[in-house]
Parts: C-alpha cells; sequence; structure tokens
C-alpha cells in the first residue's frame, strides 16, 4: 500500500483495483517516454554518420545517437523493461548491473524502473572504464586481435558526464553505484552480493569473459543475462565458450539482430 499511498495520499481507496490499474497505467506511461528521451527517438536525434535521423536505425539500435544517452535502440531498451519488470514484480533478489554504459541510458532506465515500482533494496551497478575499450591483449586474448574499438574517441566517456546525465534526469542517488576502471580490475572485487539483471555491453571478448566469469555466480536463479553485442563474432564466441565451460543449457531468446538473452534457471 506504501506506493498507492505515496501517489494517492493516505486515505484508502474505494476500488483499490482500479486504483492499481491507473497507477501501473500512468507507470508505463512515464517509462514510455523516459525511453524515447533516452535513444533520442522522441526529438529525431540523428546519428553520427548520417545527417538524417532513421527510425527504423533507431528501433533496432543500428546508430550511434548525437546526443541521446543509449545507442541500444528501442528494442532492446523494452527488453531491458520487460526483464527488470519480471524480477521485480516475482521478487527475483538481487541487483542490477551493466558493464558497459557508453553514456549511462540503460542504467538510468533501470534505476527509473526501480523508482516507479517505490523499490529500495536494489542497488543499479554502472560499471565502465569511462575512458573506452581497452587495447586488445592479443597475447591472452587472441580473439581480439585487430580489435581497434579502443580507438573509437565516442564511445569515450568520463565519469562526470554520467553522472550528470543521470541527475539530469532525478535519478543521480544513493541507489546508483559506480564501479570505475577496467572489468578485469573492478568486477570481481566489486561489493554485489547477488544480482537479478546482468546486462553486458562491452564489445570484445576479453571484456564480455571477464563480467561473465567475474558476475554470473551472483546471479540469482530466475534472473536474466542479457548480451548486447551478441552479433559480434568474438563477443559471441566469448558467450559460447563461457556456457560451455560451465554447462549452461538455458536457451538463448532473441531480441533484435544485434542481442540476446537467457533466464537463469539453476543455481
Amino acid at each position: 500500500m506504501s506506493l498507492l499511498r505515496n501517489a494517492f495520499g493516505a486515505q484508502r481507496p474505494r476500488n483499490e483495483l482500479a486504483l492499481k490499474q491507473e497507477i501501473a497505467r500512468q507507470r508505463g506511461a512515464y517509462l514510455e517516454l523516459l525511453k524515447d528521451c533516452l535513444i533520442g527517438r522522441i526529438y529525431e536525434d540523428r546519428p553520427f554518420q548520417d545527417p538524417n535521423f532513421h527510425p527504423e536505425w533507431r528501433e533496432m539500435g543500428l546508430d550511434w545517437p548525437t546526443q541521446a544517452h543509449s545507442m541500444i535502440g528501442n528494442r532492446r531498451m523494452v527488453n531491458l523493461w520487460q526483464l527488470c519488470e519480471d524480477v521485480i514484480v516475482k521478487e527475483v533478489p538481487g541487483d542490477f548491473v551493466e558493464t558497459g554504459v557508453w553514456r549511462g541510458g540503460a542504467c538510468i532506465f533501470m534505476r527509473a524502473i526501480l523508482k516507479t515500482y517505490g523499490v529500495e533494496g536494489r542497488i543499479v551497478w554502472v560499471a565502465d572504464s569511462f575512458e573506452g575499450l581497452p587495447p586488445p591483449n592479443e597475447q591472452k586474448y587472441p580473439e581480439d586481435r585487430g580489435s581497434v574499438f579502443h580507438a573509437m574517441q565516442p564511445l569515450a566517456v568520463s565519469l562526470e558526464e554520467v553522472q550528470k546525465n543521470f541527475r539530469n534526469y532525478g535519478l543521480l542517488d544513493d541507489q546508483v553505484r559506480f564501479l570505475k576502471g577496467w572489468f578485469k580490475d573492478t568486477l570481481h572485487a566489486a561489493p554485489i552480493e547477488r544480482l537479478a539483471v546482468l546486462r553486458l555491453d562491452g564489445d570484445m571478448y576479453e571484456s564480455t569473459m571477464d563480467a561473465l566469469r567475474a558476475l554470473y555466480h551472483r546471479l540469482s536463479p530466475g534472473g536474466y543475462v542479457i548480451i548486447d553485442d551478441f552479433a559480434i563474432p568474438v563477443c559471441r564466441q566469448a558467450v559460447e565458450d563461457f556456457r560451455r565451460q560451465n554447462r549452461i543449457d538455458e536457451p538463448l531468446h532473441p531480441i533484435d539482430m544485434s542481442s540476446v538473452y537467457w533466464q537463469k534457471r539453476h543455481a
């Protein structure tokens, strides 16, 4: 009842079901508007690659917006919304984390989802170097040989800029924690006890494998793994290698042409 009181005052409603439905409608309207702002669809933010806005590109996350706070596109953002709501409603224990956040849009959305549900016991972990991607470690990870992601300057977004983006949406608070540094240095020691949603967006074999090795065992049964870059061959290989090594047989579900997710069934 706390959410009902916060939204409509302390008086007990005459029709509680109707009131819950209205709260759900308002929550959905807010999150839909926020989503379209985060991906730049509502103001037709043009991509780096083209002087014109292409709604079909933004739907599938196929472009890099110049101003918007997320490049994952509409379908992946809707998927994130659905999975976060599922673990909240089903009370799957654990925090939310994204490894590789760019301007922070997906993490901002996760924090907003928690806020609209009045959830105070979960943290959104924002893990990134905030300096772009690392140069390939070809000796340890030959799969990344020839990677040029580290040279792509638009991928380097500072911690201060990401924090400012959270603040501009009114969502920077003590339920948001930042893990700054290369994944190999930060994720294993991160003070994360349990996770309900693990979203990976590291592009490279090394980044993907580091995140899975450090965090997958902390994911609660019933929680979700989202792989943003599954269409990138080295990312796909890292996921397939990790799943094989750990005998993970949960089915992969496509989100769009780039991304997949699975639900963890077993401890």
